[in-house]
């Protein structure tokens, strides 16, 4: 007979290793476009199956099995409708998820089944199954990096309000967003916490059309322009803040040091920098994010870092007068000025 001490730590383990059985459920819920479907009302399964054209039978046991996670309900027999939890997967509303759910039920998915790999070799799996670095990819791949640069914009909708709510934005007259991809946070940034600033995308010239497409739909051509080029070689010259957001983690320490002087040696003396990024605290998300990383760049490349470990690379950059804000989501804020500014 088990020791009562032993039951539920072996019964707990054996929940998070099949957790990613539920993941890969969630995925294909999101690939098929279920949640979709059961936008406007509830619908029978038969139904569901004929419109994203599935096997009734085997679409009914992924529903009933998801149900138990939350993601659908039955509100009465043989009819199926969101929650909404599940209604986060639907493609029209804020915040969605399909986006990440469709990246990690491709690409970014199966670089984790090769995390063995990794762990024994300290080379990205994702390099080892796609032949290539993620950047690298996604300049080859345009179709997926739409996908990834909405997810990430997505994602970002999740922690604005939380962001501008909490700091102050209505100094900088100029704001440069260095490695900003299709401009999702520096606009919103202009629309709602910096109404007297002008902005400026940069980033590699893949994401350049997607950038200026989302400047013209949110109808500020005006006030924000985009410019490509390679943030290790410069970074534009002309800006008041410059907003280093979720770029960081990508990078082994050796290049973001190389990053953070590069804006250093660009940016004018009487600038600020703002590093946004994960903070790692001990929290799970942060924890998870850093296996994700440890998965698309490797032992020695990409990670979350802790506080400590920011205000280094700083240091070693160029930067002082460093200050560290923690969001209450886990979020970090770090502000520093150029050595040697006023």
């Amino acid at each position: 007979m088990l020791p009562n001490d032993v039951r539920p730590h072996a019964t707990r383990i054996r929940e998070l290793l099949y957790g990613h059985l539920v993941s890969r459920a969630i995925c294909v819920v999101a690939q098929l476009g279920v949640p979709d479907v059961l936008a406007a009302k509830p619908l029978p399964v038969e139904e569901i199956a004929t419109r994203v054209g599935a096997h009734a039978p085997s679409l009914r046991r992924l529903v009933r099995s998801l149900t138990c996670f939350g993601i659908f309900t039955e509100p009465e027999p043989g009819l199926v409708a969101l929650t909404p939890l599940g209604a986060t997967l639907r493609d029209d509303v804020p915040a969605t998820a399909r986006p990440t759910a469709l990246l990690l039920a491709g690409e970014i998915g199966a670089t984790w089944a090769e995390l063995a790999d990794t762990i024994r070799t300290g080379e990205p799996s994702f390099d080892l199954i796609h032949g290539g670095s993620l950047f690298d990819y996604l300049e080859r791949k345009p179709e997926v990096r739409t996908t990834f640069d909405r997810s990430q914009a997505e994602g970002l909708a999740l922690e604005l309000d939380e962001l501008i709510s909490r700091v102050d934005f209505t100094t900088p007259k100029s704001i440069v967003d260095v490695g900003g991809s299709d401009g999702a946070m520096l606009l919103r940034l202009l629309e709602d916490a910096a109404p007297q600033a002008r902005g400026t995308v940069f980033d590699l010239p893949g994401t350049a059309a997607l950038a200026w497409q989302r400047i013209a739909e949110h109808g500020l051509s005006e006030r924000c322009e985009v410019r490509s080029g390679d943030f290790f070689e410069f970074v534009p010259d002309d800006g008041d803040l410059y907003l280093v957001s979720h770029i960081l983690h990508d990078w082994n320490d050796t290049d973001a040091v190389r990053l953070l002087r590069t804006c250093r040696a660009h940016m004018p003396s009487t600038a600020q920098l703002m590093v946004v990024d994960l903070l790692l605290d001990g929290g799970q998300t942060p924890a998870l994010m850093d296996l994700y990383m440890l998965s698309l760049f490797g032992g020695d490349g990409g990670r979350e870092r802790t506080a400590e470990e920011f205000l280094h690379l700083l240091e070693r950059a160029g930067f002082t007068g460093a200050v560290v804000r923690r969001l209450p989501s886990g979020m970090g804020v770090i502000t520093a000025s150029p050595a040697g500014s006023p």
